[in-house]
């Protein structure tokens, strides 16, 4: 069915679909970002398949974050600390507050994360080469 655009603006996407990033490992799968927000926020899925790292430990100078564990149990950094997350947590990380995530699980996490305000996709290109020429 895909990507469906509704007369008054909303956005309709079925199960999986989205503009979708392949990170070695993990994959991201924009569901909205500046084009659809206004560049208010963006909103994107992030998957890690079994026992992988996430992005690397990183913060974000003017961007608040936040991350709700849709699927299995993540582990997600937060300045110093590793906290476990199961399936239904929420975690804000405030801006300049440096945070990572990743899955020390045996079976598959995704996290639904709110970047704001938006534009984070802008760096998709960069990160997706990053991650091809840095296999992990």
């Amino acid at each position: 069915m895909g990507e469906r655009d509704l007369s008054d603006g909303a956005i309709y996407l079925p199960p999986g679909e989205g503009r979708a990033y392949a990170l070695g490992s993990m994959t991201a799968v924009f569901k909205a970002d500046e084009e659809e927000t206004g560049a208010r926020y963006s909103i994107s899925e992030w998957w890690l398949e079994p026992h992988s790292t996430g992005p690397g430990a990183h913060a974000h100078d003017a961007n608040d974050e936040i991350f709700y564990v849709i699927e299995g149990t993540a582990t997600l950094l937060v300045g110093a600390q590793w906290l476990e997350a199961p399936k239904g947590t929420f975690l804000r990380i405030p801006a300049g507050t440096v945070h990572d995530f990743e899955n020390r699980s045996a079976a598959r996490a995704g996290l639904l994360n709110l970047f704001i305000p938006g534009g984070f996709e802008r760096n998709m290109p960069a990160i997706v080469d990053w991650f091809r020429n840095n296999p992990g």
